[in-house]
């Protein structure tokens, strides 16, 4: 099997270094960090913290260099998206591409540029701490399933969710992932721009009770909208934020949206509190505080502009 990863930033490199263990599995991996690739090539790909791995990963900044494989799987920033599968795409003219990534709307864009495409939901989490070298932070399950409207068959899904937890990152096929999918996003929505904005890792945020209303709040608006959808969720947001709170867990992490701010980047909002907004609108669902949060998060990037 033959499995390139598209987009080689912390989630990416756990599923890449983790599969190139497999004798069964070649990895490719196509990022735009040249440094990053360089070090991939000469050194191996490095995981530390909840896994010590190092995985024999072939990187590349071209995606034209990218040979014919078997499975794609897409773990961009939701704003790269269209760029990364137009380059990757033909690759995959006779594999399937699965989505890793945070928030909605992104298998929509996979559809516009391959035939069979893979809804997924992952739950692991870490952070880039050097070219080739991936702190990995939080260790979690990963569903994938058909997307309805191009769908991989169900025989390609299992064949990938049988790599992933033979390398160590366990993954459930599932004949309808939309549940899982809009788990993970509530949690998201509810959390990230919360630390964002206070600078707050995941922990401090739930152990301090105002702001844990809020959440909860966040959280409400998204059941509502995924209720309006017909879609029903695979376990209560609520329950994984109090889990990821827990000091072995996730109480010091930070989420992704705040290593953005941190670093002054573009950040997903609009793929999350934006996406549960613009759901909202289509299904006509109130979401006040998620578009509260949108319109902060975005004044928050818009200030980078005038310092």
């Amino acid at each position: 099997m033959r499995v390139a990863i598209v987009g080689c930033g912390a989630v990416g490199s756990l599923f890449a270094a983790n599969l190139a263990q497999l004798d069964d599995v070649e990895v490719w991996a196509f990022d735009l960090d040249r440094q990053h690739v360089e070090a991939i090539n000469q050194h191996g790909l490095r995981l530390s913290g909840a896994g010590e791995v190092v995985g024999n990963v072939r990187a590349t900044t071209n995606a034209g260099e990218l040979p014919p494989g078997d499975f794609g799987i897409v773990a961009t920033k939701c704003m790269h998206t269209p760029s990364a599968i137009a380059a990757s795409a033909p690759a995959f003219a006779n594999g399937a591409v699965c989505s890793v990534q945070n928030g909605v709307g992104n298998e929509e864009v996979l559809a516009e540029h391959v035939e069979r495409v893979i809804r997924g939901t992952t739950f692991p989490a870490g952070r880039v701490i050097a070219p080739g070298h991936v702190q990995w932070d939080v260790k979690g399950d990963t569903t994938i399933g058909p997307f309805e409207p191009r769908p991989a068959s169900m025989a390609e899904v299992e064949r990938l969710a049988d790599a992933c937890t033979r390398a160590g990152m366990p993954t459930q096929a599932v004949a309808d992932a939309r549940g899982p999918q809009w788990r993970k996003l509530i949690f998201n929505a509810a959390t990230n721009p919360i630390g964002a904005l206070t600078r707050l890792t995941h922990g401090r945020v739930c152990e301090d009770a105002g702001l844990r209303r809020f959440v909860s709040e966040l959280v409400d608006e998204g059941k509502a909208v995924a209720a309006a959808q017909g879609i029903e969720l695979d376990a209560d947001p609520e329950e994984l934020i109090d889990h990821a709170a827990r000091p072995d867990v996730a109480y010091d992490h930070k989420a992704s949206m705040l290593q953005d701010v941190e670093a002054r980047r573009p950040t997903e909002i609009d793929y999350m509190n934006g996406g549960i907004a613009r759901f909202g609108r289509e299904y006509g669902i109130p979401t006040p505080l998620n578009d509260a949060v949108t319109a902060l998060i975005k004044g928050l990037e818009a200030s980078w502009g005038q310092t």
